[in-house]
Formats: C-alpha cells, structure tokens, sequence
C-alpha cells in the first residue's frame, strides 16, 4: 500500500511484502546476511510443496528459496533442487515442442563427470538443455564421491550453482513468454480502433452540419443553432467522465452509480429545457395556438417525469456491483416477502405490458385491418407468457418438462413470426392511394399539387409503417424478456417499457428544441442504465446462465450463447432497436424531398443520427478502454477487474453493431418497397 493508501497498482510499495518463515532449525545469525534477498511471489509455491514434501503446482515457475531448505543434508538439498529442474523443463518442453535434453546425458556416469562440462551458448533450447545437463552430471558427480562426500564442499557448491543458474534462466523466460504481449500487434489494433473512432466522428460531425445548414435555411435559426445549451454540453461531458472513470478498478466494479447519474441528470436538463422553451405553434389564432402550447407542454413535462421516476424505481431495483450488494434493494424486500408476491408482480407486470402494447399500436388507428392483426398477435404472444407464468413457473425457476418446453418453443416461433411477417409485409400492405390521402386529415397533408401529395402520402406511409414496425421490434422484445429474465425482473422490463414511451412523447413534441443526436444519446443512457438495473454487472458471476436453457430440449452451445447474449443485453438492444420507431416520430421538415433528393441522400439523413450516435459513442469507450487495458496489463486487479470488463465492452459492442444493423435495414427496406409501389401506381396512373 502507497502512502497515500493507494493498493493493487504496480508500484514497488504495492508490490514489496515482507517473507518471514519460522520453525527452521536453524540459529537466526546464519541468516543475518540475507534479510535484505527479494525473493518473487511465484516462489514462494514451490518452497511450501517441497518442505511439505508434496508436488510443485502443475504450471508453477517458481524457483524455490535457497535459504530456507538450509537445515536439510546435502543430498536432500540437492533433490530438491533437482524437482524443481524437472518441473520447470517439463514447462519448458511444453512451450519448445521437440525440446530434448536425452541426447545430453550419458547413459552411465565415471569419474570424470566434470570433464564433459561445457559452457553454454546457442539457441534457447541448446541452452537449457546444456544448463540442465551441467548441473545433474555435477550432482551426479558428487554423488559418486560416496567415501569422501562430506569433504567435497567445492563440488557440491558447484552442483548446486548449476541447478540455480538452470532455474533462474528457464523461470525468466517462462515468466517472460508468458507475460510477453506482441507490441506490434497491439500497436496496430489500436491504430485501427482509433482510425474507425476517427471514422465515425467524422461522419456523425458531417451529418450535424449537413442538418445545421438546412434548419438554417428552413426556419432562419441561425441564433439558436450556434448557441450550445447546458445538455449538448453535459453529453460531450459523459464522454470524459466515462473514460476516465475507466482507469479506477473500483469504479470500473461500480460503473452502474455513473450509468444511473448520467441518464437522471440528462433527464432533468431536459426537463429544465423544457420548461424554458415553450413549443412552437403554427396556429395563426392567439387563444387557440396558447390552448395548443399548454397542452404541449403538459405532454413534454409529463413524459420527463415518467422517465425520471421509472429511473429512480429502477436504480433502487437491485443494487449491483460489487462492494455493496449486501445492501437493501426492492428486489431483497420482495424475495423476503415471498414468492406469492414476485409471481403476483410479473402477473401484473404481464399485463400492464400487453396493455401498453396495444394502447400505443391503437394510436395509429384501430380501423386498419393490419393494425388489428399485429395487436392479435401480441395479444396471443402475451397470454401465452400468462400461461407459461401461471402453469409453469414455480417461484423463481422453470421446470424443464416437455410440455414446458413445448409452450416456450411455440412462444419463439409466435414472437419470431410476428416480427418478421410485420417487417416484411407491412410495406407491401399498407394502403397507398392518394385519393385515400387527400381525404385523410391528418397532420401529414396539405391540399397543394398532386406532386407535393404524393411527396406527403409517401412520407406519412413510410412514417406509419416505421411507427408501426419500430413499436413491433419494442413489443416482442419486452415479451420474450419477460419468458426470459428472472421473474424478479419482470417490473423493470414494464419500466423500460414505459421509459421509451415516454421518450418518443416527449422527444415527438420537442420539434427542434433539442439537437438529434442529444436525443439519441438520451435513448443511450437508458439502455446502459437499464442494463444495470436489471442486475448485471461488470463481472461474470451476474450472468444469467439458467435462462440461457430455457425451451432448448437438447444442450446446444450456440442456442445457449444467444439466450445469454439476448438475456444480458435486453435493454441496450431494446433501446437501440426503439430507433426505428424514433425515426417514424421525429420532426422531418428539414428532410429533403423525395422528389428533389435521391433514395440516398434521403436515407442517410434519416438514418443518420440514430446510427452513427450508438456507433461513435461505442467506438470511443471501446478505443479508450483498450488502451486503458494495455496500460493496466501490470495492474493487480487486470484478471479479476479489467479483463471481465474488456469482455463486457467487446460484447456490447456487437450488440451495438447488430442493432444498428436492424434499425438500418429495416427503415431502408421499407422506403425501398414504399418508393418501388409508388412508382408501380404513378406507371399504372400514367397508362389510364
């Protein structure tokens, strides 16, 4: 420990200890002259299994300590020794595949054992071979010495020399090969994380002007546009705090605390925001477009509570970590309660969630036979989790019968057909007519040329279909949690829900008041703040490993490894694939149109922020934390600390990149289809 009370680094203070042995039979002053010896820990395992006269650790490359075996006879002195030659060749062979020292020993020993000593030199297998042999034909020539053993001290001094430069030696370079890092190939992996950070920066920097520069031009913001306000500032502040937390073992163990703090307090800067900035209204009468502005800013500050007090139920749910998990928790209180009472909350939980499925389905409209049959089938994903619940569950485990099974198995297959059949065929099917659009009154239309209406009815298609299947992708997922997680966790899984509602209210009625990619870093923090509320942690021991085998009938690896990943990461790839709903719900007036604009254009301006935000902001922790790691490859704690967090923050970054991916050819495929039916009926329109 440091002066200062600092431990576990790799300065000499924290890595120097004192070694005192007692019991030898030996008077102290004969060891007066080596109080001051720096003997390493990786010697001290072989010391203690020879003196207890059991094996040496299988992979130990310890040398053991020379005074303490003091008190044994030479011969003794010299076959321990000679154990633990054999054990550091055995390593030795096993790095050096072909490494044979037979051909160095004779078969028979003479007197003249000491002329066959040679000096050492050659490659690293010669060497060590040489060493190991120098030293056992010099024991075995003192062996010989039978009569007149007890005067020869010059030669067993010699013998035991040997063994010691051998041991040294070979433990220097196993200690060596086995610590060793490829320096160049490290280099050159940063080099290119930091290229692909630089990358994405780049890009996202791009889009902000690109999208500046048309506000501008749309709406004269110029003022507004250049000031930066206090949440623009504190998400470029997360940033730094998150790194440098990064290179603190005990905050790298805590890192739920910075996660929750994050998402409250970027939640209340933009409660503060809100209530600053009142919505803009385009209604011309003065008591109308007030009516219009309260009720707006009701909705915006109603949907900031909800988020801000669904996040603090959540940071009280379980209390994570490591250091204070003793601690109580709502999750604690409930499992003392008893198991009649976490059933009774994930019977609720159950429903509430199937009820805010369908309540915001409906809000696209009831009337639309598409509409009716994605809610039938969340309705029937969610009565049978009911079912699953009530005849299946037993307390906090899963019975593993085969009629269990079989409901979980037609539980995937009803959850997996009901998204895929929405993404695939909802853009085929929804209706597209303009004469349906120009009798629509929505706030999508407006009664100019048939160009500008079709543009419109293109636009709320697209918008209607993404809303539709966003909420699909966002539904599923909360109800193959609830199959999934503990039945602890069935109340957070209904507040994550509730918090990405809330967040599309409030962020669809912010118009422009908030720059995009706040708004997606926004979403961010949640997940990452609801990945810790569900109970998982920077360590490997809070992976649900039991629910990775639920309605699998047979053991299989890969099926396992995506439960474990899907059950880990429900709320980072909750919130990610909520994005294409947050495209279906954003203020697109400064999108081009599709009629002045190509499909690319277009597309990267809607995708633009929802992707390249969660990729750049993964990109920097990951380059940052990768470097942290190769600074701290000497730290006390890289094995139990940094190594299962680089784990955590490599596999959260494939669960960035395949949300992204989904969120990205979801909303590319649906503008695909909508834009080749378009061009289908303005051919057919053009032929009658």
């Amino acid at each position: 420990m440091t002066e200062s009370g600092n431990h576990g680094g790799s300065s000499n203070e924290e890595t120097d200890s004192l070694a005192l042995f007692i019991g030898l039979n030996n008077d102290i002053s004969d060891y007066s002259s080596s109080t001051h010896n720096i003997i390493y820990q990786v010697d001290i395992a072989p010391t203690l299994a020879l003196l207890f006269g059991v094996p040496i650790p299988k992979n130990n490359v310890g040398v053991l300590i020379a005074e303490i075996f003091g008190y044994l006879a030479d011969d003794q002195q010299l076959k321990a020794l000679e154990l633990n030659s054999w054990q550091l060749l055995r390593l030795l062979q096993a790095q050096m595949p072909g490494l044979s020292c037979r051909n160095y020993l004779c078969d028979g020993f003479n007197d003249d054992q000491e002329s066959k000593i040679t000096k050492c030199s050659g490659s690293m297998g010669k060497m060590f071979c040489c060493l190991y042999t120098n030293a056992a034909l010099l024991q075995n020539s003192w062996m010989s010495k039978e009569f007149s053993r007890s005067k020869s001290r010059e030669d067993y001094s010699s013998a035991v020399t040997a063994y010691y430069e051998f041991l040294r030696t070979a433990s220097e370079w196993l200690s060596r090969s086995a610590t060793d890092k490829p320096v160049s190939l490290l280099t050159l992996g940063i080099a290119a994380m930091l290229m692909s950070c630089l990358i994405l920066l780049s890009l996202l920097f791009n889009m902000c002007k690109e999208v500046y520069i048309r506000e501008r031009y749309l709406f004269d913001l110029e003022s507004a546009m250049q000031t930066w306000y206090l949440d623009e500032t504190f998400v470029l502040g997360v940033i730094l705090i998150l790194i440098v937390s990064m290179v603190s073992s005990s905050m790298v163990e805590e890192e739920q605390y910075i996660w929750h703090f994050v998402a409250s307090t970027l939640n209340l800067l933009l409660l503060r925001k809100a209530i600053q900035c009142p919505p803009c209204g385009g209604v011309q009468d003065l008591h109308t477009l007030s009516k219009e502005q309260n009720k707006i800013s009701c909705f915006r500050l109603s949907s900031i509570f909800v988020v801000l007090v669904s996040g603090r139920i959540l940071r009280g749910w379980h209390q994570g970590g490591v250091n204070w998990t003793n601690l109580p928790d709502i999750s604690k209180w409930l499992e003392q309660a008893g198991t009649d009472n976490i059933k009774s909350i994930q019977l609720v939980s159950c429903l509430l969630l199937m009820t805010l499925s369908l309540y915001v389905l409906f809000l696209l409209g009831s009337n639309k036979k598409f509409v009716l049959v994605i809610g039938f089938s969340f309705l029937m994903s969610g009565l049978l989790v009911l079912q699953h619940v009530t005849k299946h569950q037993d307390g906090m485990y899963v019975s593993s019968s085969y009629s269990t099974t079989t409901l979980i198995q037609i539980i995937y297959a009803t959850l997996g057909a009901s998204t895929f059949g929405t993404v695939v065929a909802l853009p085929w099917l929804v209706p597209f007519s303009i004469s349906e659009m120009c009798s629509n009154q929505d706030l999508y239309m407006s009664t100019s040329a048939p160009n500008e209406v079709q543009n419109k009815s293109h636009m709320a298609k697209l918008r209607d279909s993404l809303y539709i299947i966003g909420w699909t992708y966002i539904s599923c997922w909360c109800i193959l949690q609830l199959l999934l997680q503990q039945t602890i966790n069935s109340m957070p899984i209904l507040l994550l829900l509730v918090q990405i509602f809330a967040s599309m209210l409030y962020f669809s009625y912010s118009a422009l008041h908030h720059k995009p990619w706040v708004e997606v870093a926004a979403f961010y923090f949640l997940g990452m703040a609801g990945h810790f509320a569900l109970g998982n942690s920077n360590s490997l021991a809070t992976i649900d490993v039991a629910g990775a085998f639920i309605g699998i009938s047979s053991h299989s690896t890969v099926l396992s490894g995506i439960l474990m990943f899907m059950i880990t990461y429900a709320s980072p790839m909750l919130f990610i694939l909520s994005m294409v709903m947050y495209i279906s719900v954003k203020e697109t007036s400064y999108l081009p149109s599709p009629f002045s604009a190509d499909s690319t254009q277009l597309l990267k301006i809607m995708l633009g922020f929802p992707c390249l935000v969660p990729l750049g902001l993964n990109s920097i922790l990951l380059t940052a934390y990768t470097i942290i790691l190769l600074l701290m490859r000497n730290h006390l704690f890289v094995w139990s600390v940094f190594s299962p967090k680089y784990i955590y923050v490599c596999t959260t970054t494939v669960c960035v990149y395949v949300g992204v991916s989904v969120v990205a050819t979801t909303v590319t495929y649906t503008y695909l289809v909508l834009g080749f039916r378009r061009k289908m009926q303005g051919e057919l329109s053009h032929q009658q």
